[in-house]
């Protein structure tokens, strides 16, 4: 039988997860203005409910439910909301984290914002032209930049490159 003490820590931690999330300062797409603004309705319109979350509301998919994981092909990655160009193929890396994985950005194609959820501080990446949420950089990864842009992969798309250019 379930003792009454840890049923209700269970409860309360619980509730303390979900308090940081709504605590928490407004996502960066309402601080900051972009190229492109749509209205809630717009995007809901426009987006997978997957894409919904993760690009407008800051989520995040489970650990190797993207395809985008497996996809090796050369070509580039882009912002599902904007289609702006993010990544080249030639950046992307096995991590082994469970998420698509870059070393590096294309120039001029992602912001940074500081999150604090969870307790926690960490480098949120967002697209550049939209605001859409894409996921968070570490710098754990591998030469030449040191860093690992740990990539939603429901927020990307991916544009594979022309016969001509392989």
């Amino acid at each position: 039988m379930i003792d009454r003490r840890i049923l209700l820590a269970s409860v309360a931690g619980l509730f303390g997860l979900f308090a940081f999330r709504w605590l928490r300062a407004s996502p960066a797409q309402a601080a900051e203005k972009f190229e492109i603004e749509k209205t809630d309705a717009e995007w809901r319109a426009q987006l997978t409910p997957q894409q919904y979350e993760i690009l407008r509301k800051e989520g995040t998919e489970r650990p190797g439910s993207s395809p985008l994981l497996k996809e090796h092909r050369k070509g580039i990655f882009a912002c599902a909301g904007c289609d702006l160009p993010l990544f080249s193929s030639e950046t992307k890396f096995e991590s082994g984290t469970g998420w698509p994985s870059f070393y590096q950005p294309l120039e001029n194609a992602v912001g940074k914002t500081e999150d604090r959820t969870f307790g926690m501080l960490r480098t949120e990446i967002h697209c550049r032209r939209c605001g859409g949420h894409l996921g968070h950089v570490f710098d754990d990864g591998p030469k030449p930049t040191g860093l690992r842009y740990c990539m939603d992969g429901f927020a990307l798309v991916f544009h594979p490159a022309t016969s001509s250019a392989s």
